[in-house]
Parts: structure tokens; C-alpha cells; sequence
């Protein structure tokens, strides 16, 4: 069969497939599988050269339920056979059992899923031997100059061996071993199952760790779950499901399981870095690395020894953990503002040992909040023992990136015009500009305001915080009409 010499950079640069802040992302339409078949192709030379890969072993691969995932699959699939490396294939599973089977088996894993965002889009998450790539690994990856067949057949062979389960029956048995088998006994908890990968292992898990369990609104046309702008719908359904079955939480995740959502017993959804501290709480975590985005509650709720903020992202995250590790903490973890919840270290309860998992997983969010609610009375009752502190975030989509980036540039350290613009809004002087990762403006009466262009649409997001969930909601509200000006500009 032909072939052509295909440069990673060029590529990128043509189909506009590129890393967003976690993994390749991209338009269904442009990700078509000799693109796929190129970034596998890289990814595994990359590893040959880094980590000392070789031809013969196993590559994990698994996808989230998105219509142009399967297609996907294949051409990743495909690329691993033709390279010399034998595909598993886990089947449709959460992003972070994929990744913790390869950890533990030593080998990469791929996962295929846009997470969040919409299905006109999909992306590809590369997990090398130890967890995720990280921004050096990218660009190590798009360094490289890979083999592929010209032109790429229309009926290539298929490449995906029949369905193995092991990982995913080993990513619930984590969570078996750690909580005890009555962890949620006596819970009534709504699971809100969507379109989401992990739908079926969250409720199974939970009816084995005791729960009684609601399953609700499963749905097989996918539906893009953004666990920090939550749907208006899927607010009002909690509520309804809330009021109506007498639950005492509601959970679900997004599309691959990344990244959590817990409801209280009114069903008021609670944000992710709220989730994200409680389950630190729960873990009896040292030392926390989250991004500038979070939840100031994190240093005011003085349970942790040290906070290092991050840019956004789960490759800036894990760096953080690595660095707070490296200086010999006792037990370290991360979050993000979304609610995704990294363990770079073991930790010990109760004489039982949880395994390091250096990648986002909404499960273990879930399941410790859940054990702490029944433990201490009820989530509201987690919440309420916080800080007063609330956040509230949204975006206006269809906003190019290359218009916000510009926007923000034009913004960036001058104090006289973002006053000008933002402080009618909080009726307030600004007393820290923090451009980490776009612009965070903190102000005098302790509100925030965070700019920043979304690394995997073309989104802008906003970021607010404050004293009260009300005035936090209004001013991203406020916020939100500015922007949507801007967008028209």
C-alpha cells in the first residue's frame, strides 16, 4: 500500500485538530481517521523514543458515547496494529478507568471522547506509561513525522478485538476495596445517567456500596453535560426529581466520567470546587494543586496544609501534585474547577488504602461525598460547614478564540480600563489582576471576576466569585451580557 511522510505540526496546522487543555480536540468532520491514525501513530513513536515503548505491547483503548466515537476507535485501533502493537479494546467505559488500567498494567491507553462539549466535536486523550501526557509530551508528540497509507483506504480492515472487561470491572473494584460494603446504606441517591459513558458502573457501584438508587433521564442521543456551566434544564429537573422521590443527592458526570455532579436533597446542584474540597476533606489530603479558577474556600475552609494554584487544566494540575510531591508531603491530590478530582499519591482510611490515580475521576468525588453525608448528615450539611464562598461560571459560545485572546491582550495590566469596564459591575475598586491563565480580577469587597477563553471551543467562559450564591449569579449574569457584547464587536 502507498504511503506519505505526514508531519504532526503541519497536520495540526491543516485540520485544526490541535491539544486543548486536555488531549486533541476537534470537529467530527476533521477528525477523520487518517488524522486519528497519524496522532496515534505519533503518539506511540513518541513514546518509543521517551519512555522506551516497544513494538509487542498492549495499547488500552476505550471511547465515550458519541455517535463518531466508534469510527474513531478503529482508526486509533489500526494505527496501533500497523505500528506493532496489539489494541485492547475496553469498550466504552469512563475515561479514568481507562487510565488507571494502563498505569497499573504499564502500558499507554487512548481514550476517544470530547468530554463536555458538543457531538459535532470529539477529541482523543493520550495516557502514556504512568498517566496522562503532560505539555512537554505534546509537544514531543507534534515533533513527530509519522507513516501513513496515501491514499487511506475507505474500507481499512477493522482493527478493534471483541470487548474486555477486566478494566473496567478493575476501576470498580478501586473503589470496593477502599469503601466499606454498607458505605451508603440508607441513602435514596437519583442517578442522573444522560448520555454519559459511566451511567451504568456508577449505578451498579453504588447499589453495591448500599445505596438505593434512582436511575433517571437515560437518554442515546448523546447530550453535552458541562459540569461548570450546567444546563437551565438540568436544573430545574433535579429540583423536580428532588421534590418528587424524596432523594437524598443526585449525581451524574460528563460524557466520559471525568468530572463530576452532586446535588444536595433539594437538588441544587453544587459547583465543582466545592465537590472537589469536600472529597480532599474526606481523603484527609495534606497538600491540594487546583487551578487560579477555583473556589478561594480551598484556603479559607484551613483544612489543607498547602494550596498551589495552577493554570487551567489537567496537565498544569498534575504538575502541580508532582511538585508538592516531590518536597515529601504525606498525601497529595488535585482538583479542578470542574470538579474532576486527581490522586497523585496512595492514602489510608480506616485501614483500608486507595491507589494513586494521577488523572481526572468524577466516582471518587461521588462516592466520598456520599460517605461523608451519610457520616456527618447530609450533603447540604458538607456544604454548609464551608466558608462562605460562592462561584458561578458560564460561557458565551461561538466567541473565536482568537477575538477573546485578543480582547484579554488589549486588557491586560491596565487597571484604568478594566476598572472602567468591571467596576460598575462590582461597584468596587480592583485590588489584584492575576493573568495565570486569562484575566482574574479580584476586587476590594473580595468578588472575583475571571476571564478566560475556553482551550478546547470557541468559547469564552467567566468565572465569578462571592459572598452569596445570589450575588455570585448575578454577577456572572452581569458579566455575561458585557461579553456577549463584545462578541457582536
Amino acid at each position: 500500500m502507498p504511503e506519505v511522510q505526514q508531519r504532526i505540526a503541519d497536520l495540526m496546522q491543516r485540520s485544526g485538530v490541535g491539544f486543548g487543555t486536555s488531549g486533541a480536540r476537534g470537529r467530527v468532520t476533521d477528525m477523520t481517521p487518517p488524522v486519528c491514525y497519524a496522532y496515534t501513530r505519533a503518539f506511540l513513536q513518541y513514546l518509543e523514543s521517551s519512555q522506551g515503548l516497544r513494538p509487542g505491547s498492549r495499547v488500552a483503548i476505550a471511547g465515550d458515547l458519541r455517535p463518531s466515537t466508534p469510527d474513531i476507535m478503529a482508526a486509533v485501533a489500526r494505527a496501533c496494529l500497523d505500528a506493532g502493537y496489539k489494541p485492547l479494546n475496553c469498550g466504552f467505559i469512563p475515561s479514568p478507568a481507562v487510565a488507571l488500567y494502563g498505569i497499573e498494567q504499564g502500558i499507554p491507553a487512548i481514550m476517544v471522547t470530547g468530554s463536555h462539549i458538543p457531538d459535532d466535536r470529539n477529541g482523543i486523550k493520550f495516557n502514556k506509561l504512568g498517566g496522562e501526557i503532560l505539555k512537554d509530551d505534546e509537544l514531543g508528540i507534534r515533533a513527530q513525522t509519522v507513516t501513513v497509507p496515501e491514499p487511506f483506504p475507505a474500507d481499512y480492515p477493522a482493527a478493534l478485538p471483541s470487548v474486555d472487561e477486566a478494566p473496567a470491572q478493575r476501576y470498580l473494584q478501586r473503589y470496593l476495596d477502599f469503601f466499606p460494603a454498607a458505605a451508603l446504606a440508607g441513602l435514596k441517591v437519583g442517578v442522573y445517567e444522560h448520555s454519559g459513558v459511566g451511567r451504568d458502573l456508577l449505578a451498579t457501584l453504588l447499589e453495591r456500596l448500599g445505596a438505593d438508587i434512582a436511575r433517571l433521564n437515560r437518554s442515546e442521543v448523546f447530550i453535552p453535560v458541562d459540569t461548570e456551566a450546567i444546563r437551565p434544564e438540568d436544573v430545574e429537573l433535579a429540583r423536580g426529581w428532588a421534590r418528587e422521590l424524596k432523594l437524598d443527592a443526585i449525581v451524574s458526570t460528563d460524557g466520559d466520567a471525568d468530572r463530576p455532579l452532586v446535588a444536595d436533597a433539594t437538588g441544587r446542584w453544587l459547583r465543582g470546587d466545592i465537590v472537589g474540597v469536600l472529597c480532599a476533606q474526606y481523603l484527609g489530603i495534606d497538600r491540594l494543586a487546583t487551578p487560579v479558577s477555583s473556589n478561594t474556600v480551598v484556603e479559607k475552609c484551613d483544612s489543607f496544609a498547602r494550596v498551589e494554584r495552577t493554570r487551567i487544566g489537567s496537565p498544569y494540575v498534575i504538575a502541580g501534585m508532582q511538585a508538592l510531591a516531590g518536597e515529601g508531603a504525606a498525601s497529595v491530590a488535585g482538583y479542578e474547577a470542574n470538579g474532576g478530582f486527581l490522586l497523585q499519591t496512595p492514602v489510608q482510611r480506616d485501614g483500608r488504602e486507595l491507589n494513586a490515580l494521577p488523572t481526572r475521576d468524577a466516582f471518587i468525588v461521588i462516592l466520598a461525598v456520599l460517605a461523608a453525608a451519610r457520616e456527618q448528615g447530609s450533603v447540604s450539611v458538607l456544604a454548609a460547614a464551608l466558608p462562605p464562598r460562592y462561584t458561578f461560571s458560564d460561557r458565551i459560545k461561538a466567541f473565536p478564540t482568537e477575538q477573546s485572546a485578543r480582547i484579554l491582550a488589549e486588557l491586560d495590566g491596565s487597571q484604568a480600563k478594566l476598572e472602567a469596564i468591571f467596576g460598575k459591575i462590582t461597584q468596587s475598586r480592583m485590588i489584584a489582576l492575576d493573568p495565570t491563565d486569562g484575566l482574574r480580577l479580584t476586587f476590594g469587597n473580595q468578588e472575583v471576576i475571571h476571564l478566560r477563553p475556553s482551550g478546547n471551543a470557541p468559547e469564552l467562559r467567566c468565572y465569578n466569585e462571592a459572598d452569596s450564591a445570589e450575588r455570585a449569579e448575578a454577577l456572572n449574569r452581569d458579566c455575561m451580557a458585557l461579553l456577549a457584547g463584545w462578541r457582536e464587536s
